[in-house]
């Protein structure tokens, strides 16, 4: 890793008055530059409440957009255009207006991990941390739209016992870690804690110890006894788990499980980013306003504890 690199990044992100966000799925260089790590979400409220002019998000699109939505005030960059979110883009704003009509009297809640426009579409935005919760709190007589993610909407389903429309999309990175890998990984570390994300298929999920977001998983690491964790999630996240934990050993489910869009992202990336002020993510009023509604109702469930 070049020093004279950083050294630009670090020049350029005090001459900008920029805060640098890293996703949990990041590339660790990119973590480590970072001035706070953890949850999409999470990154967005942190960035708001700093004096930064300038955002720069290390992770893809929707992730820039929350930011923008909560920080309209702040000049907001991705550092690559292209880095996307395929789960976020299997539903679309017209397509939840439909799913809507079919269902008038449901509520609609989203996943964090979708476009603005359809946040905006939304009555509440949930994280995989909050999902239960958030569906708990709203009355037992209405039906639930869940968005985008199947999975993680199933996931809620049990643990709240509610009728449920599902809306069929998935985390392709997700997906690709087998029920076979969890097993011969747990024949492999018979003392190994699996830790699961719920974007995960049923068949791993049902093999895990412990069902947890990213968040979750750096916390419960830090917490556990256990001296060995099979993590089943994107593997840019055991490089924050080793570095919490050095004496304890992270396996990764699966080395499939590498998103391509959150790689995009890369150091160079970020120093072009700050010098050339690209790329801009802005999201229109309209929409800001009808999104942000959907994730302040959230956030005034969450103290309710």
């Amino acid at each position: 890793m070049s020093e004279q690199l950083l050294e630009k990044i670090k020049e350029l992100k005090s001459k900008r008055k920029a805060v640098i966000l890293a996703h949990n799925y990041q590339c660790g260089e990119i973590q480590d530059i970072a001035d706070f790590c953890g949850d999409s979400l999470g990154l967005s409220i942190k960035a708001a409440e700093t004096d930064a002019d300038v955002i720069v998000f290390c992770g893809v699109r929707f992730m820039a957009e929350t930011a923008a939505i909560l920080s309209p005030q702040k000049t907001v960059l991705l550092p690559d255009k292209d880095a996307g979110c395929p789960m976020a883009d299997m539903i679309t704003e017209q397509q939840l207006i439909k799913l809507k009509q079919q269902h008038p009297e449901a509520l609609v809640v989203c996943y964090v991990n979708s476009s603005a426009e359809v946040k905006a579409e939304s009555h509440y935005c949930c994280t995989s941390s909050n999902a239960v919760e958030i569906v708990n709190s709203l009355p037992k007589d209405k039906q639930i739209i869940f968005v985008p993610d199947q999975h993680l909407g199933q996931f809620v389903a049990e643990r709240t016992g509610r009728d449920m429309v599902l809306w069929p999309g998935y985390c392709i990175t997700h997906v690709m870690i087998t029920e076979d890998e969890i097993k011969n990984a747990k024949q492999k570390y018979p003392d190994a804690v699996v830790m699961a994300h719920p974007e995960c298929s049923e068949s791993v999920k049902a093999l895990a110890d412990q069902l947890l977001s990213t968040g979750q998983m750096l916390n419960f690491a830090k917490t556990s006894s256990a001296k060995q964790f099979i993590v089943a999630t994107e593997i840019g996240i055991i490089h924050a788990l080793k570095k919490q934990n050095p004496d304890a050993e992270f396996i990764a489910a699966s080395d499939k499980a590498i998103c391509p869009n959150m790689k995009k992202i890369t150091l160079e990336k970020v120093l072009w980013s700050l010098e050339d002020m690209q790329h801009k993510i802005t999201v229109p009023d309209q929409i800001r306003i009808e999104a942000k509604k959907a994730l302040d109702r959230m956030v005034e469930v969450l103290p309710a504890k």
